[in-house]
C-alpha cells in the first residue's frame, strides 16, 4: 500500500499525452475519406492483455448493429448516434440466408448492401467487428441458413461433414473476397478489425461427438486459410485452436478467461436486453445492471465488449426466427427499434464510455491488475504502468444489497449496491454504475397531421375523426380454401412443411377426403358420439377447415392438437392449413427440423373404428393466391376483384384488405397501429413490413418496480402483462410517400382494418432526478486544465442535462424541485423541503431551447433545508417546433 501511495505522489503532474493515447492513435489512424480509403492502413494484432491497432494496445467498446433490420437511409443516423454514445467499434452478422437466398445467387442490394455499411461504418471513424458465421443464430429465420441449404443430398450441417463444409466454405470465401475487393480490411484502409467463424457452436458441440471437435479444427483453419489479414474469433468455444481468439457470451463476462495466456479476453455478446415472443411479456434490463455487468468486465481484465444489441431494428418480411418470435426486435437497446435513444441506458452507458477512455492509459499499460480486498464483497483493481504515471482503479461493491464506505488510498468510498466507482486518477470518482445522472424519455405513440386519407371512391368520403383512423375506405379481397391453382399435386401421405414450401411462403394447405356411411351418422346419434380430428403433433399453427367452414385452430411447439369435427353423410373435405411462424434459428441439427406435422392425422368414433389418414391421398398447395398474384405490389392489376369492404362485412377470415394513406406531419419514425386486427402479414407500397398477431401475454409474471441489484436474467423486470404483446409495426420513413401510400394486409382470423390507425413515434416527455452527492459530467474531467492537474475537483458540481430530440423543444416544465423530491418521472411529488425557485429557474433556462443545463448546487436555488443532501427533479414536455414540422412534412 506505501508502494501505491509513492506512486500516486508521482502523479501529480499527469502526462496529457499519456492520458490521451486512445485519442491520438485514432486521430493518426483517422484520414479524410479519398476514394475508398477511411483510415490509413494499419495492422491488427493482439497480445494477452488486448487487441493491438498498428501496434497499440487498445480497450475497446463495441455495439451490435445488424444492417438488415433497417433500412439504407436509416444506417447513416444509426452510426452517427452510436459513435455519439462512445462506441470505437461497430459489430454486425453477415446473413447468408439473405445474401444467397437462392443457391449461387447473390443479393447485395437495399437492406442487404454490405459493403455500403461497411463504408459507411469506416466514414464514421469506426472500426468493424464482422461476424460470418456463416451460421448467426440472431432470432434470424432458421438461424441465418439459407432453406435451400438443407436440400442438399446428405448434409448434416456445422459437422464434419462434406457437403455442408464445402457450401459453407464457397460463401465464406465469398465474403471475404468481397471485403478484400472492396479494400475493406484494416491493412488496405478499411474499418475491418476482426471476423468470426461459427457462432456459439461449443453450446451444442457434444451433439457431434468426434465430428464435432473436428469440424472445429476445419473451420478455423479454412477461416484463417482465406487471407484476410485480421484476427478471427470463435465466441463460447472453449476448444478454439491457438490461432482463433475464443470470447464470451452471456450477461456477465467479468469471470471470463480465454483458452490460452496469450489471448485478451473478449466479450463479443453483452447481452443488454432479450428478444420477445408472440403472447410473451416484454423483458427489460436496468442500466444500473448493464453498466455494472461492463465496469467489472473492464475492472477484471477485460478488453473488448459488445452490446447486442445496441440497436436491435426491426425484422421485416419473415425473417424473425423462433419459432413464434415477434416482428420487433427492439431488445430494450439503448437505441430503440425505430432509432429513437432509450434513455437513460443511452446516456448512462455513454457516460460510462468516456469514464472507461478516461482509464485507457493506464488500462494498456499495466500487463494486469494490482488486486486489493477492501471488505468482505468489496474490493479494488488498481492498474498503474511501470514507466507511466498513469493510474486508474476501480472499486466495487458486489452486496446485492448494503452500501458500503471504503477505504482507498486514503480516502473514503461510498459505494452503492451492486455497483463499481470507477477513479481515473486513482484519486476522484467521475462515475459509479448505480448513479444514473442521465435523463429519462418517456416516448409517445400518437397521432400527427396528415392530408385527408385518401378514398377508393367520391361516395366514401367523410369527414375526419378527431382521432383520425387510416381510412375510412376499404377494399377486399376474399382467399382462397384449399386447391386454387394448377401447381397443385396430390401423393400418398403427410409430407413434413418445409419440404414442400422451401419456405418461400409461411403457408401450406393440406387437403383430403372422408366419406362418411349413414351407419356412421346413426352411430353418433345412438351413442351422442361427436368425432375428434387427432393430429399427434404441430407446429406452429394449423387452421382446421370441413367443407370449406373454418371449425377450429391450435398453435405451439410441436403439440397435440383434438378438435371435435361435425362432418355429413357421403363426402366431406378436410383441409388444413399449416403456418410457420419463424423456424427454429438454435439447437443442434438444424437440417432435421421441419414444421407442419409429426405423427399421426386420426379421425375417431366412427362406428367400424378410427379412420387413419395419415397415409390417405392428400392433395397439396403451397401459399396463398393473394401471394402468388402479389396482390400486395404498387403495381397490382387493379382488375382484380376486390370489392367496397363495409363495416358489417368484418370480421371475416383468411381475407386481403387494402387502403390507401397519406403519410404523418414531421419526421419521426411512423408506427401503423394494428390492435384492432387477428394474425397475418403487412405490406406499405410493397415492402414487407413483416408479421403481425395481437397475441395477449400473461395476466401474471410482471414487477410493480425493478430493482437493478443482483444478477439478471430474462424474467426479471418484465412488463406488458394482460396486453398484446406487439400492436405497434414501424413503417420506415423511406418506404413512403407524401400522400397514396398503399396498404395491403392478409388476415387470417377475422380483424377489423377500420380501426387501424397510423401513428408517429416520439418523446413527449424528459425528467431527470440528480442529487448533489453526485459526480460532475464525466466530460468535464476529460478538459485539457483537469488532465494537466490544474483543475480543482472539488470545485465541480453536478449538472442536470435536459435535452429533446432533434427538432423538439422543451415547451413547459411540468414539475421541478430542488430539495427532496419523492416519487418518479411523471409522478413527481414535492416535500417539505422545497425551493420555492425551483420552477422558475427551470423554466428560465430550458423553455424553448432544444436542451438546457443546470448546476444542482445551492448557489442556484438556495439553500432550502441545511444539513441535508438535496437533489433536483424535473419533469418537461417536449414539442416540435413549428419550423421542423413544416419542413418534415413537405420532404415527407
Amino acid at each position: 500500500m506505501m508502494k501505491m501511495k509513492m506512486k500516486m505522489k508521482m502523479m501529480q503532474q499527469q502526462n496529457r499525452t499519456l492520458l490521451l493515447i486512445w485519442l491520438a492513435v485514432a486521430m493518426a489512424l483517422t484520414v479524410s475519406v479519398t476514394g475508398e480509403e477511411f483510415f490509413k492502413p494499419f495492422n491488427v494484432s493482439y497480445d494477452h492483455r488486448a487487441l493491438k491497432i498498428d501496434g497499440q494496445r487498445r480497450m475497446l467498446i463495441s455495439a451490435g448493429i445488424h444492417y438488415p433490420r433497417a433500412t439504407p437511409e436509416m444506417w447513416p443516423d444509426l452510426i452517427a448516434k452510436t459513435k455519439e454514445g462512445g462506441a470505437d467499434v461497430i459489430q454486425t452478422y453477415v446473413f447468408w440466408s439473405g445474401h444467397e437466398p437462392t443457391r449461387q445467387q447473390y443479393n447485395f442490394e437495399g437492406r442487404y448492401d454490405l459493403v455500403k455499411f461497411v463504408k459507411l461504418v469506416g466514414a464514421n471513424g469506426l472500426y468493424l467487428h464482422l461476424r460470418i458465421g456463416p451460421y448467426v443464430c440472431a432470432e434470424w429465420n432458421f438461424g441465418g441458413f439459407p432453406v435451400w441449404l438443407r436440400d442438399i443430398p446428405g448434409i448434416v450441417f456445422r459437422t464434419d461433414n462434406e457437403p455442408f463444409k464445402e457450401e459453407m466454405k464457397r460463401f465464406v470465401k465469398k465474403i471475404v473476397d468481397l471485403m478484400r475487393e472492396e479494400s475493406l480490411f484494416s491493412w488496405q484502409g478499411g474499418p475491418i478489425i476482426m471476423l468470426q467463424i461459427e457462432n456459439e457452436y461449443g453450446n451444442i458441440e457434444s451433439s457431434y461427438g468426434q465430428k464435432g471437435k473436428d469440424y472445429v479444427k476445419w473451420a478455423a483453419k479454412m477461416a484463417v486459410g482465406l487471407g484476410a489479414g485480421v484476427p478471427w474469433v470463435m465466441c463460447q468455444q472453449t476448444d478454439a485452436p491457438e490461432y482463433i481468439i475464443d470470447a464470451c457470451n452471456g450477461y456477465y463476462c467479468d469471470g471470463f478467461q480465454p483458452n490460452s495466456n496469450r489471448k485478451p479476453v473478449l466479450w463479443t455478446e453483452n447481452w443488454d436486453g432479450w428478444y420477445t415472443t408472440w403472447g410473451g411479456r416484454l423483458p427489460h434490463r436496468p442500466v444500473e445492471d448493464l453498466a455494472f455487468a461492463v465496469a467489472r468486465f473492464y475492472q477484471r481484465g477485460g478488453s473488448f465488449q459488445n452490446y447486442y444489441m445496441f440497436f436491435g431494428g426491426t425484422n421485416f418480411g419473415r425473417s424473425s426466427g423462433g419459432p413464434n418470435y415477434v416482428t420487433s426486435y427492439d431488445y430494450d437497446a439503448p437505441i430503440d427499434e425505430y432509432g429513437l435513444l432509450s434513455q437513460p441506458k443511452w446516456g448512462h452507458l455513454k457516460d460510462l464510455h468516456a469514464a472507461l477512455k478516461l482509464c485507457e492509459p493506464a488500462l494498456v499499460a499495466a500487463e494486469s491488475a494490482h488486486y486489493i480486498k477492501l471488505g468482505s464483497m468489496q474490493e479494488a483493481h488498481v492498474y498503474y504502468g511501470g514507466n507511466t504515471s498513469s493510474c486508474s482503479a476501480f472499486l466495487a461493491n458486489i452486496d446485492e444489497h448494503k452500501s458500503s464506505t471504503v477505504q482507498f488510498l486514503g480516502q473514503s468510498y461510498s459505494l452503492p449496491p451492486w455497483s463499481v466507482s470507477i477513479l481515473p486518477d486513482c484519486k476522484n470518482t467521475v462515475f459509479n454504475t448505480a448513479k444514473v445522472g442521465t435523463q429519462t424519455s418517456i416516448k409517445v405513440v400518437d397521432f400527427e397531421k396528415t392530408s385527408s386519407a385518401k378514398r377508393f371512391n367520391p361516395e366514401h368520403l367523410k369527414i375526419q375523426k378527431e382521432v383520425p383512423l387510416i381510412s375510412e375506405s376499404w377494399m377486399s379481397l376474399k382467399e382462397p380454401i384449399g386447391v386454387w391453382g394448377d401447381d397443385n399435386f396430390t401423393v400418398q401421405g403427410i409430407l413434413e412443411h418445409l419440404n414442400v414450401t422451401k419456405d418461400q411462403t409461411d403457408y401450406l394447405w393440406y387437403i383430403t377426403r372422408v366419406h362418411v356411411s349413414d351407419e356412421d351418422i346413426a352411430h353418433w346419434n345412438e351413442n351422442s358420439i361427436t368425432p375428434l380430428l387427432k393430429i399427434d403433433s404441430m407446429r406452429d399453427v394449423v387452421r382446421i377447415f370441413i367443407n370449406g367452414q373454418l371449425i377450429g385452430s391450435a398453435r405451439g411447439d410441436w403439440v397435440e392438437v383434438v378438435q371435435h369435427v361435425q362432418l355429413k353423410q357421403g363426402y366431406n373435405d378436410l383441409i388444413l392449413l399449416s403456418e410457420t411462424v419463424g423456424l427454429q434459428n438454435y439447437g443442434a441439427f438444424l437440417e432435421k427440423d421441419g414444421a407442419g406435422f409429426k405423427g399421426h392425422i386420426t379421425l375417431t368414433g366412427f362406428k367400424n373404428g378410427d379412420v387413419n389418414l395419415t397415409y390417405s391421398p392428400w392433395t397439396y398447395q403451397v401459399g396463398l393466391k393473394g401471394e402468388f398474384q402479389k396482390l400486395y405490389a404498387t403495381d397490382n392489376d387493379e382488375s382484380l376483384s376486390w370489392t367496397n369492404l363495409t363495416h358489417d362485412k368484418v370480421p371475416s377470415v383468411l381475407s386481403w384488405y387494402k387502403t390507401y394513406f397519406d403519410s404523418p406531419g414531421g419526421k419521426y419514425p411512423v408506427v401503423l397501429d394494428m390492435s384492432s386486427m387477428g394474425k397475418g402479414q403487412a405490406w406499405v407500397n410493397g415492402h414487407h413490413i413483416g408479421r403481425y398477431w395481437t397475441l395477449v401475454a400473461p395476466e401474471d409474471g410482471c414487477q410493480e418496480t425493478c430493482d437493478y441489484r443482483g444478477s439478471y436474467n430474462s424474467d426479471k423486470c418484465q412488463t406488458n402483462c394482460g396486453k398484446p404483446t406487439q400492436i405497434w409495426y414501424h413503417v420506415p420513413r423511406s418506404w413512403l410517400r407524401p400522400s397514396d401510400n398503399l396498404l395491403v394486409l392478409f388476415e387470417e382470423t377475422g380483424g377489423n382494418p377500420f380501426e387501424i390507425s397510423v401513428k408517429t413515434v416520439s418523446v413527449g416527455t424528459i425528467c431527470a432526478h440528480v442529487s448533489e452527492d453526485y459526480y460532475p459530467p464525466v466530460k468535464m474531467w476529460s478538459h485539457s486544465s483537469y488532465i494537466d492537474g490544474e483543475f480543482p475537483a472539488g470545485q465541480m458540481k453536478p449538472v442536470m442535462e435536459l435535452q429533446c430530440e432533434d427538432g423538439y423543444v422543451i415547451a413547459s416544465i411540468e414539475f421541478a424541485s430542488y430539495g427532496t423530491p419523492q416519487g418518479s418521472c411523471q409522478a413527481f411529488s414535492t416535500s417539505n423541503c422545497h425551493a420555492p425557485t425551483s420552477s422558475s429557474v427551470l423554466s428560465k433556462a430550458c423553455e424553448g431551447k432544444n436542451s438546457c443545463k443546470i448546476e444542482v448546487s445551492n448557489s442556484v436555488f438556495g439553500d432550502p433545508c441545511p444539513w441535508t443532501v438535496k437533489s433536483l427533479a424535473v419533469e418537461a414536455r417536449c414539442e416540435p417546433s413549428s419550423s421542423w414540422y413544416t419542413n418534415g412534412l413537405s420532404e415527407t
